[in-house]
């Protein structure tokens, strides 16, 4: 963000109640330069902020299977797959779930989540950024460079400190911007699903060590900073109904007030009730929300890695690289099509979800699917119907909520995605066990 622009947006960021001056509107050519360098501005925020959660994900069977090789080598392999850690199992495991490495990737984003809508808001934007960006870098650095797992699953922490600040400070930035920012930066998360997935496989498959892969991603922190500071422009000249503001004084308000509406930044003045007013009528969407996430991340860590075939000349280790990267797939296609399509009633997406855990459960136990292919199928669909979820739920959020509580709104609502994962990751851990230990 260049000049005059960023320092007056570092004024407002950096002190949400306070009033600043406005400028007379822009004309209608800078106005559409700005539109775009907010809406390539947020969807690279998106992309860079959950990077290296992907990429951690991807990298959990490797992180589990192997110890420190000699030399300069991680202990993460990108190799055949080793002996089976359970001989006497019908499964190839780890002697450890890939849940642990998911529950390191989100345990301290769901603290950061809990604790945000408390307090979070008077720390100023800029000073969470660049904390973000250091525990990106710093993931992929320690991860790397690691001698065994417990320091992998430290860097694998860091990684969720990135993407959990960043995650509640640009959904709640987005509050000082139009609404169309919203699938813009949906849509980059679901890139760096993609991206990250699909950069980790196809390197380490292209003959990298992991130690290099994770290295040769530190450009992406760098780059979350360079779209804050150098590309987004000042939120004071935008319009915050933009093109959605017909539609959205159409729809019933998610929230009643007799009070008149205030422009985004007054989240500090709520008071307590006010912010619990606002959060039970937000359940109608986060339940949802929380419903989703943890149907499709007992199934991505606890039933990956137990769809396990071996009559295919994939490895176990590219088995589930591939399961990672066809998932992010498809969470990537459906968080791009809040343009095309929009889902008002999230619960059915929900139901849907559990329908898809409770089929791959019954696969995992009974093996009844002939072909891994079947699998990848769903383990697709299962990603359109992830992404389909987040876009959706925020959108309507954005659209229902007020002025003065929406940046509230979205910082609580962060919550829904972490709480599913740990919950889906604390349940994974034992029925791997029990899985593990059948003959």
């Amino acid at each position: 963000m260049g000049g005059c622009a960023g320092s007056r947006r570092r004024r407002l960021s950096d002190s949400e109640g306070e009033e600043t001056v406005r400028e007379p509107r822009p004309p209608l050519l800078d106005h559409q330069g700005a539109h775009w360098k907010n809406a390539v501005g947020f969807w690279l925020l998106g992309l860079c902020n959950n990077f290296s959660y992907v990429v951690m994900l991807s990298a959990a069977h490797d992180i589990l299977s192997h110890e420190r090789t000699s030399g300069n080598q991680s202990h993460v392999d990108p190799g055949p797959a080793p002996i089976p850690h359970n001989s006497s199992s019908r499964f190839d495991c780890n002697s450890v779930s890939t849940a642990a490495v998911l529950l390191a990737d989100i345990l301290p984003t769901l603290v950061i989540k809990l604790l945000a809508p408390l307090g979070l808001h008077l720390l100023p934007y800029s000073p969470r950024v660049l904390v973000s960006g250091i525990c990106a870098a710093g993931s992929f650095v320690l991860v790397a460079f690691s001698h065994s797992v417990g320091t992998s699953l430290c860097g694998v922490v860091l990684a969720s400190i990135s993407s959990g600040l960043g995650e509640v400070t640009f959904l709640s930035l987005t509050a000082f911007y139009p609404r169309a920012v919203i699938s813009w930066w949906s849509s980059g998360t679901g890139g760096a699903g993609l991206l990250g997935a699909l950069s980790y496989l196809g390197l380490t498959q292209a003959g990298l060590s992991p130690q290099q892969t994770l290295l040769s991603m530190l450009g992406i922190p760098a780059l979350l900073l360079a779209s804050y500071f150098l590309l987004l422009t000042s939120p004071e000249a935008q319009d915050p109904g933009g093109e959605e503001e017909a539609e959205s004084s159409a729809r019933q308000p998610l929230i009643r007030t007799e009070a008149p509406e205030s422009k985004p930044g007054s989240s500090s003045s709520l008071s307590l009730r006010e912010r619990w007013t606002v959060f039970k009528g937000l359940l109608w969407y986060i339940v949802p929300l929380v419903v989703v996430y943890f149907a499709e991340y007992f199934i991505n860590q606890g039933l990956f890695e137990l769809l396990f075939f071996r009559n295919t000349s994939l490895s176990h280790a590219q088995q589930y690289r591939w399961y990672q990267m066809l998932y992010q797939a498809g969470v990537f296609a459906s968080r791009s099509s809040l343009r095309c399509c929009h889902i008002r009633f999230t619960w059915a997406l929900a139901l849907l979800q559990c329908l898809n855990l409770a089929f791959l459960l019954a696969d995992v136990w009974f093996g009844f699917l002939p072909s891994i292919y079947f699998v990848f199928l769903i383990i697709l669909y299962e990603g359109l119907l992830g992404g389909a979820a987040y876009v959706n739920t925020f959108h309507n959020i954005a659209l229902e909520t007020s002025d003065e509580h929406r940046e509230f709104a979205m910082a609580a609502t962060c919550i829904s995605d972490t709480l599913g994962i740990s919950l889906s990751g604390l349940l994974a851990l034992p029925l791997h066990d029990f899985l593990c230990q059948l003959s």
